[in-house]
């Protein structure tokens, strides 16, 4: 009954199921899609705009959300009890699956610090017509060691493999070329990073951390696509 029903409005949609069911494969696995980021995500993007209320449809069934950014064109889930900025939260139902992203300690300190310095471009006018902010890798490198007291990893190797694992939460987009043992190259920051961080958590950058204790999010693990409430400890 499900299957005839979804046939019936991807025939509307003008869409194939096989189309249908790669948008939601690539939703699934990514957590996001972003029309800027390649040829491939801007199709399934545009595919989205196509059957979205199908997408949203289907996804609620298991209490997944979705944010769309229409500015700047890209859409991000949220499973059931994450905070979504400019969304009220009506079941905070727990969710325990693998959908959640758990970034590690040193991907939180730089997510957070990717984010502050969003929010004072966006201050300061920096943000271009694609909601995009460039800065180089020594800014983001100060910008830890003020707010967090952490610093960045010391090898190439392992500052790929963490600017990679960003770009995959299409946090961020850089020249794969670049030279990461140099603090001269650029970053440009992603504007879905506001759905990726709430305010709450950016606000407690400021506050003075014990001596004792790492910044993280919270005890817990982060949970969803995006940062919860609690402050960093």
């Amino acid at each position: 009954m499900l299957d005839t029903f979804i046939s019936e409005q991807l025939q509307t949609c003008g869409l194939r199921k096989e189309e249908f069911s790669e948008l939601l494969i690539r939703l699934l696995d990514y957590g996001v899609i972003c029309r800027e980021e390649s040829q491939i995500e801007a199709t399934l993007y545009d595919r989205y705009l196509q059957c979205t209320d199908l997408v949203e449809a289907y996804l609620a069934l298991v209490g997944i959300r979705i944010l769309h950014d229409r500015q700047f064109n890209f859409v991000r889930l949220f499973p059931p009890g994450a905070e979504i900025p400019g969304m009220s939260d009506d079941d905070n139902s727990p969710f325990n699956s693998g959908f959640r992203v758990r970034p590690n300690q040193q991907e939180i300190a730089v997510i957070l610090a990717l984010r502050a310095e969003y929010e004072k471009a966006l201050r300061e006018g920096q943000v271009d017509e694609r909601g995009q902010v460039l800065i180089p890798l020594e800014s983001l490198a100060i910008a830890m060691n003020n707010l967090l007291k952490r610093h960045l990893p010391e090898t190439q190797v392992d500052r790929k493999r963490l600017f990679t694992r960003l770009r995959q939460l299409r946090l961020i987009q850089f020249n794969q070329e670049d030279d990461f043992e140099s603090n001269e190259i650029w970053l440009s920051i992603q504007p879905s990073i506001t759905s990726f961080v709430t305010e709450a958590v950016l606000n407690t950058l400021g506050e003075p951390l014990p001596e004792s204790e790492e910044p993280a999010t919270s005890e817990a693990e982060p949970e969803s696509t995006m940062f919860n409430d609690e402050a960093p400890q």
